[in-house]
């Protein structure tokens, strides 16, 4: 009989030595052979194709000094290991370079006060920094905004709760075009307005119209975000509603909705940061204007995409800077938005329930510490002097 081959246990978490070789030979290796290669046989003038090459040679040569210890299963399963890792490191260098790349060509216009403050009513390109600004764009984005959330949350909500309580044939059917207007090119959404309102009714290019195709590019964002966190409510709660008397309206609007309040907010918020940050939309329906305008109905309004799309076409390298200290600022509240729709949506029902019932165990132990210390202090001094006995 053959010898039973022993089985050798594995090492699933932790970095080993032998990985960390591995990586750095094939890398090295994988430089060296693509260089040798673009210098003598086949010449590659671009970084973009030296780099695709050298990653295919890497991932070929880590795969042959993977298999020389390991099996077949463990050798696939450190290359794609390595591919998952590479592709997640290679999207976060893209992010990292696009952040600082645009604050590094901004920095010269961000330390003014006059950027936040002024217009470019009475600045030209040739002007310095410390003359004009951005606040016409800043208000003309924060009315745009306002006006498209005013239409598209309670279009959304309305929509998402259709969806959620009414299922049917026609609710597939409003959920496939959700899906499809998920997907909607933000020109098209721009040329939609453009053709309806301006050209057929005869709306004027205004902030309004800008709104309105800001709002087209929200409400698939809106309905889809919203229809998945209501997807999400248990069916006892609903059940015990309608056990109790209550009707559809009245269980959605007291049970199903209060349940996914932070569900609600974070979709509302995430539309938010889609729609701040349309172009395309903007440019087809709100005009330019280098002076502040509050009124959305009546002339144009600038918001912050299209003054970063106007000021980099400038020659000019004040109005230049002045279009990345634009998008410095625009990726700052998109971020803001982020982090206030992460920070809601992390506290759902059952975590608020989990950090009352832990503040009300703090409240009773203190109380019960306080009683105890009140019972130390009151209780009567021991002595050891014996009481005298009455003598009869």
């Amino acid at each position: 009989m053959a010898p039973a081959r022993t089985e050798v246990r594995r090492q699933l978490t932790g970095v080993r030595v032998s990985d960390l070789l591995n990586l750095c030979g094939a890398g090295a290796a994988a430089i060296a052979l693509t260089a040798l290669l673009s210098s003598q046989l086949a010449p590659i003038t671009s970084p973009l194709g030296f780099v695709a090459v050298a990653t295919a040679v890497f991932l070929a040569l880590y795969a042959l000094l993977v298999s020389l210890t390991e099996r077949g299963v463990a050798v696939r399963d450190r290359l794609v290991t390595v591919v998952v890792h590479g592709l997640a490191f290679t999207l976060l260098a893209v992010l990292v370079f696009i952040v600082v790349f645009t604050f590094a060509r901004g920095a010269s216009a961000l330390p003014h006060l006059n950027f936040f403050t002024d217009d470019m009513a009475m600045a030209g390109p040739l002007d310095p920094l410390d003359v004009g600004g951005i606040a016409h764009a800043i208000v003309g984005t924060l009315i745009q905004i306002s006006i498209a959330l005013a239409i598209t949350i309670p279009l959304g909500l309305l929509t998402a709760v259709f969806l959620s309580e009414m299922p049917g044939r026609f609710a597939r059917l409003v959920r496939t075009v959700v899906e499809a207007m998920t997907a909607l090119p933000s020109i098209v959404a721009g040329l939609f307005v453009y053709a309806t309102l301006i050209l057929a009714l005869g709306v004027p290019k205004s902030g309004l119209a800008a709104a309105t195709a800001i709002s087209i590019m929200m409400l698939p964002i809106m309905v889809r975000s919203s229809d998945v966190v209501l997807r999400l409510v248990p069916g006892t709660l609903k059940e015990a509603s309608y056990a109790l008397g209550a009707g559809q309206l009245r269980t959605v609007w007291q049970v199903v909705l209060p349940t996914t309040r932070s569900g609600l907010t974070t979709a509302v918020i995430l539309a938010t940061a889609r729609g701040i940050g349309e172009t395309s939309p903007v440019l087809l329906t709100s005009g330019f204007t280098a002076a502040m305008n509050t009124n959305p109905t009546q002339g144009p309004m600038v918001s912050l995409p299209l003054a970063i799309f106007q000021f980099v076409k400038s020659p000019e390298p004040t109005m230049v800077a002045r279009g990345f200290g634009t998008a410095a600022v625009l990726m700052l509240l998109v971020l803001t938005l982020f982090v206030v729709a992460r920070v809601v949506g992390g506290s759902n029902p059952l975590k608020k329930d989990a950090r009352r019932r832990a503040r009300e165990q703090q409240r009773r132990a203190r109380a019960d510490h306080r009683a105890r210390r009140a019972k130390r202090t009151s209780r009567p001094a021991r002595t050891d002097q014996p009481v005298p006995q009455e003598q009869s």
